[in-house]
């Protein structure tokens, strides 16, 4: 009898099998989740927002920069082509001049010529025919004569070199004149779109500060977003005086001892309206005694100087420093914001004789006093 064999299949095996794997690769992950904690998508938001923060100042200060390099240029160039445009006139002006110097040399070398055919070849006719018999005088007379020639004709020369120097520097001009003001019109718009990029920097800037008052979490930036900035603020910063401006360029606003709605009483202090994100100096050397982190002055700095008096930064964006730290004149402290009770960008400015609030003097006669024109 012939014996059929069914051929063994996969399928048939696999079950018992594939069930031992499974429970192997099962335990197996139980030990790695118990000794491998599962890593988070993303940094915990105290690890973000210092890192945000500085991203957002260094961009600030970058095209603040960027910004103020540009518009140099462009003022460059505007000066260039103003410089060329008068040019261009002032040479009109001496063509003309020199066609009048050239005709008037012409008609002085033509009346020469005719007056030396009427009289035979002198200009100088002799004072009586006896002396037109003598060859020697008459060998004098033509030297003058002689001389006049060679001078006319030496301006005339001298004239028209320096005509057609002046045709070729105005034709130089002509050709350089849409190349500039084509290098015009680039930087104009470069220009307009660095100054729009900081415009949604400053605000990105400023909800970022009021985000950290609303928190409670005004964390000091770190060192590396201190770059940036314009030039007159770097030169600040390198001040050798002892005292210094709290901002490199500002408009004085609000005065020490005015009164409005903004204040309880009268304003304690000076408020230099500044762009937010323009460096903040301390204006002397001292150490960092007090930062704040919300209420009216919003984010803010308090610091003590070596001869006892006391400086306060208010409505801040950033700081830089924290309590105990030493500074120096002119180092930079914070950014300038709109936080706290502000209705727009500014610093708001004190000297105190204590670092409590209350204890305010004008700080524009004690800055003056100190050799610091405000």
């Amino acid at each position: 009898m012939r014996r059929l064999y069914r051929p063994i299949r996969g399928p048939r095996l696999l079950p018992k099998a594939g069930a031992v794997v499974v429970s192997v690769m099962c335990v197996l992950c139980a030990v790695c989740a118990l000794n491998f904690p599962s890593l988070p998508s993303a940094p915990p938001e105290t690890v973000r927002a210092p890192d945000r923060a500085t991203r957002v100042t260094s961009e600030v200060l970058r095209l603040t920069q960027e910004a103020e390099e540009t518009r140099r240029q462009y003022g460059q160039t505007q000066r260039a082509a103003k410089e060329k445009r008068a040019r261009e006139r002032e040479i009109d002006r001496l063509l003309q001049g020199r066609r009048v110097v050239a005709d008037t040399l012409r008609e002085d070398v033509g009346s020469a010529a005719r007056a030396q055919y009427r009289t035979g070849g002198f200009t100088t006719v002799p004072a009586d025919e006896s002396a037109a018999e003598d060859p020697l005088e008459l060998m004098a007379m033509q030297v003058p004569d002689a001389r006049r020639r060679a001078r006319l004709a030496r301006m005339l020369d001298e004239d028209d070199r320096k005509s057609r120097r002046l045709v070729a520097e105005g034709e130089e001009i002509a050709l350089s004149g849409p190349e500039l003001e084509k290098e015009s019109e680039r930087l104009r718009e470069q220009v307009r779109a660095l100054e729009a990029r900081l415009v949604a920097a400053r605000g990105d800037l400023n909800t970022m500060a009021q985000a950290a008052v609303d928190n409670g979490r005004c964390v000091p930036l770190r060192r590396a977003a201190a770059g940036g900035g314009t030039g007159a603020d770097h030169a600040a910063a390198q001040t050798p005086a002892r005292w210094t401006r709290p901002v490199a360029s500002y408009q004085l606003t609000a005065g020490f001892g005015g009164v409005g709605a903004n204040w309880a009483s009268t304003h304690s202090g000076q408020d230099f309206a500044v762009p937010s994100g323009t460096p903040v100096r301390s204006i002397g050397a001292g150490t960092v005694v007090a930062a704040g982190c919300g209420g009216a002055f919003g984010i803010s700095l308090v610091v003590q100087h070596d001869d006892g008096w006391y400086s306060q930064y208010a409505h801040l964006a950033a700081t830089y420093v924290t309590p105990g730290q030493q500074v120096r004149a002119g180092q930079w402290i914070g950014l300038s914001g709109t936080t706290g009770n502000s209705t727009g960008p500014h610093l708001h400015f004190e000297i105190r004789t204590s670092p409590e609030f209350g204890s305010a003097i004008d700080p524009v006669p004690w800055l003056n006093a100190r050799g610091v024109r405000l």
